[in-house]
């Protein structure tokens, strides 16, 4: 198997890093460490540095979640119950913060938070928006008037990022 290329490899040790420790506490040292990559390699593949990687590792994070949302959403229709649905949706963030022992938190809520790079924060923006639509578009499709459905889907939206540190805060589920 073929080792990942350094782009990759800074990509995959960003996303961790932030859900740990968020954007700010996520050091170079550490990330060029967890990587195995040079600080050239960092600023030949994002020139402007740890916020361009941040940024880059969003719009990542957030077509991941999208998939999944959309998957969901296909689901809602059919589903045998609401409680079961909301088992599995809830389940995608569930299972990975129980595995790092409530180490690993939204990566998404601590790229909305860097207020110093206004893209990562746009780019989280983005990706907020685009989970409730997707999530309201399921719910309409199964029946919930627009506006019920956007409100709906939101809350759910903000449920699990709540949860999320809730349950980081208190280490459980």
């Amino acid at each position: 198997m073929a080792t990942p290329r350094p782009r990759a490899r800074l990509l995959a040790a960003i996303i961790p890093m932030v859900q740990e420790c968020g954007v700010h506490a996520a050091g170079l040292t550490e990330l060029l460490a967890r990587s195995n990559t040079s600080r050239n390699s960092l600023y030949q593949h994002f020139p402007a540095g740890k916020g361009e990687l941040v940024e880059a590792a969003t719009r990542i994070v957030s077509r991941v979640v999208q998939s999944h949302l959309s998957a969901m959403a296909d689901k809602l229709p059919e589903a045998d119950s609401a409680e079961q649905w909301l088992d599995e949706l809830f389940a995608f963030w569930r299972e990975p913060l129980e595995a790092s022992d409530y180490r690993l938190g939204s990566f998404m809520l601590a790229a909305a938070l860097d207020e110093t790079n206004a893209a990562v924060q746009d780019a989280a923006g983005q990706a907020f928006s685009e989970w409730t639509n997707q999530l309201a578009n399921g719910l309409v499709s199964s029946g919930f008037a627009d506006d019920a459905a956007r409100s709906m889907a939101g809350l759910l939206i903000s449920a699990i990022e709540g949860a999320i540190v809730l349950s980081r805060a208190q280490a459980s589920s």
